[in-house]
């Protein structure tokens, strides 16, 4: 396939779209004669995304900056198999003109939440505000809290994973705890112990992709509901159990901390009360 480039492959294995013997594989695999291999190239994509009007629940909103309390589900921007009916999207309908520092498909984007995660998200409207955000979460000066629910309780109420992330080594698509991996810490306190699960505040000080499910899940209390990372579905979720409750940062034009917070959502909330004993105990 001539035409096609030795990067454009990379992102197509990345991606899961070459299959080897019908299963998903990986780029340093050595292959042997006979083998098949299938390649699945996608059509071609506009260049960039549409403006849609999808409804926003907007937390706070000035000329530099807008936050968001996302819901769970809503994708943050395109990507492979997603161009349409992402927050990007929405945003490209609500302000006029985003920052272009994240490129045609992620204006405006500092950071980014999980499909399933729900919660407190910040977006620069311009670029200046864009950089100014970015070396803030650079410099690790941003507070992002989490409220997840986990399955079983913790025996240790409150303490602090210190494990480096990197990509599974088989499995593309998830990340894992490994030695040589990027560098992650999480703070975690045990809010309130539930039948067979427990309400966990999570605090994380560096960014890396699904930190607080895959050090959850290391220390033997995975994300409920979170089929990816081996949490069992509690109280009727059908989403990783996870939630962006808070969100602190400096304004990048007035230089005023700025701190926002958001309930648990409905879900989780009845996911909890379902749980809740009365002989549970809040911390």
């Amino acid at each position: 396939m001539p035409a096609e480039s030795r990067a454009r492959f990379q992102s197509l294995i990345e991606a899961g779209q070459v299959r080897l013997e019908g299963k998903p594989s990986r780029a340093s695999v050595r292959l042997k004669a006979g083998q098949d291999v299938e390649v699945e190239i996608p059509d071609p994509e506009p260049a960039a995304p549409a403006a849609e009007a999808i409804p926003l629940s907007v937390v706070f909103e000035d000329p530099r900056l807008i936050v968001l309390d996302k819901p769970a589900g809503l994708v943050v921007h395109p990507g492979a198999g997603t161009r349409s009916g992402t927050l990007v999207n929405a945003l490209l309908h609500h302000v006029q003109d985003l920052s272009g520092i994240g490129g045609v498909l992620r204006p405006g984007i500092v950071h980014r939440l999980d499909r399933g995660t729900s919660g407190l998200l910040v977006v620069a409207k311009d670029d200046e505000a864009h950089r100014a955000l970015s070396r803030q979460f650079a410099g690790r000066s941003v507070e992002k809290e989490y409220l997840a629910l986990v399955v079983g309780v913790p025996a240790r109420r409150e303490g602090t994973i210190d494990a480096p992330i990197a990509r599974h080594p088989v499995q593309r698509q998830r990340m894992t705890v490994r030695e040589g991996g990027r560098a992650a810490r999480s703070d975690y306190r045990v809010v309130e112990a539930l039948r067979g699960a427990a309400l966990v505040r999570v605090r994380i000080h560096t960014g890396r992709t699904h930190q607080i499910r895959v050090h959850l899940r290391s220390i033997g209390h995975p994300v409920a509901a979170d089929p990816t990372y081996g949490g069992k579905a509690l109280g009727g979720l059908d989403r990783p159990a996870l939630h962006a409750a808070r969100l602190a940062f400096t304004h990048p034009a007035t230089g005023e901390r700025l701190v926002f917070e958001s309930p648990l959502p409905a879900d989780m909330r009845a996911a909890v009360e379902s749980l809740r004993d009365t002989g549970g105990a809040k911390t």
